[in-house]
């Protein structure tokens, strides 16, 4: 009886012992390198998250070494056409404006100038740094062009009639296709410029 006992209690401590020296190599093997498609070598086993940046990466590389940096003085025609439409947008809130600070009578509805006058002013600024190719002014103008598209896409919603439902749709189309072809634009405008440049 007892020395069924004591046989069972070594044979306990040997599997014990021995799970404890696996879970010690387990622990202290390195990784086991494995096959990555397209290094054609060994690499140690990487994250999903460190793989995914590794692969934007190389596609921001690739697609930046397709742009090149902008000529002095060039600008590219995504640019000249939001400061065309920016200068538009800045003569009709200077009207505006100007309108509203002579006091023009607009039916019920009281028309503060404040507003109205630091708009004009912002296009009229933004007009001025897109012809002159500045990124930040592009970057601004983007982010008014993603409002435009925000409200015209809530505008579709509560439109009234055919008209309304047709001039939102174009505004919503406009704006968006502006924004998309001013991305690359402003990768070009961020680049380095050509040597022997100022």
């Amino acid at each position: 009886m007892t020395g069924a006992r004591d046989r069972k209690r070594a044979e306990r401590q040997k599997r014990k012992r021995r799970s404890a020296r696996s879970t010690a190599s387990v622990e202290t093997a390195p990784p086991e390198p494995r096959n990555v498609e397209g290094n054609g070598g060994q690499l140690p086993t990487e994250s999903f998250q460190e793989k995914m940046s590794r692969r934007y990466e190389e596609r921001n590389a690739e697609a930046r070494s397709k742009l090149d940096p902008l000529e002095p003085g060039e600008r590219p025609t995504a640019v000249t056409v939001g400061s065309i439409v920016a200068a538009v947008l800045g003569v009709i809130f200077t009207v505006s404006a100007v309108l509203a600070l002579a006091g023009v009578d607009a039916g019920d509805r009281e028309i503060k100038p404040a507003p109205i006058v630091a708009f004009a002013i912002v296009f009229w600024v933004m007009t001025v740094g897109m012809w002159r190719a500045r990124y930040w002014a592009v970057l601004g103008f983007q982010t008014l062009l993603l409002l435009m598209m925000l409200a015209s896409a809530f505008g579709l919603v509560v439109v009234g009639s055919v008209l309304q439902a047709v001039g939102t749709t174009l505004l919503l189309l406009g704006s968006a296709a502006l924004f998309y072809f001013m991305i690359r634009a402003m990768a070009r405008i961020q680049m380095p410029s050509p040597p022997g440049t100022d």
